[in-house]
């Protein structure tokens, strides 16, 4: 007999408070596709516990980031590195940017900030597990630009912008949407094509690059200063229509 639930969203929380782990539970729960199938208090335990359920892994992770015995972003790295599979959100506050940059690097889908509604929590479990990025408009750009401070290889620079280039006229567009935090279906509707016409390109443009996923397309587009470049030219632009 199939079970029911086959087709549900699994999500396992990480957090070193239950209280925490509560109410994040009691957010996901209310949706019809989401199920908390594990949680874990800190990222030790986590890890533990994927090693020893192979066959029940989460699909989607909710990482806290400062946990005693190991945090949320030396976690985060391990997870992906053996369960390249799981998608990881890494939960985050106002003081903890610098963080949410690490867990990204490290390889998670994206952040969110704790004070997120529960229909915000639910989106961004629905957003990763689909294979969007999730990066928070009000702190995305901090965030990149202080991780990116200490970029200052002109060879990678000039070597990430090269591989912008390589792209199409099409790939670069939906490369430069996607580093501004839109997903599929935002994409989409600014370029009037299918969405499944976005995933398409979205996985040459990760295959041209030799990337992991859409999170570093967005790390390698600032790292590259191209979100400067962006800016710039919008600006010109608006100023000569004035």
């Amino acid at each position: 007999m199939k079970d029911p639930r086959s087709d549900v969203i699994r999500v396992m929380l990480v957090d070193d408070m239950r209280g925490a782990r509560t109410g994040f539970m009691m957010m996901l729960n209310n949706a019809p596709d989401i199920i908390v199938s594990c949680q874990a208090a800190d990222g030790a335990q986590a890890i533990g516990y994927l090693r020893e359920s192979p066959h029940q892994l989460p699909d989607v992770i909710l990482m806290d980031v400062r946990m005693p015995v190991m945090d949320g972003i030396e976690a985060t790295g391990i997870i992906k590195e053996e369960f390249p599979q799981i998608r990881i959100l890494i939960l985050t506050t106002y003081d903890e940017d610098d963080y949410a940059f690490d867990g990204l690097a490290r390889g998670a889908s994206g952040f969110l900030l704790k004070d997120a509604t529960p229909r915000q929590l639910r989106d961004a479990v629905h957003a990763v597990y689909n294979g969007d990025a999730i990066l928070t408009p009000r702190i995305t750009g901090e965030v990149i630009n202080r991780g990116v401070r200490t970029i200052s290889d002109n060879a990678r620079i000039k070597l990430l912008r090269g591989l912008f280039n390589s792209l199409s006229k099409r790939e670069h567009e939906v490369a430069e949407l996607v580093a501004t935090g839109l997903s599929n279906q935002e994409i989409s509707e600014r370029m009037f094509i299918e969405t499944a016409s976005v995933r398409r390109t979205v996985s040459r443009v990760l295959a041209k690059m030799h990337m992991r996923d859409r999170v570093q397309i967005v790390i390698a587009w600032y790292q590259a200063g191209l979100n400067q470049m962006t800016n710039e030219s919008a600006t010109r632009f608006s100023t000569g229509n004035e």
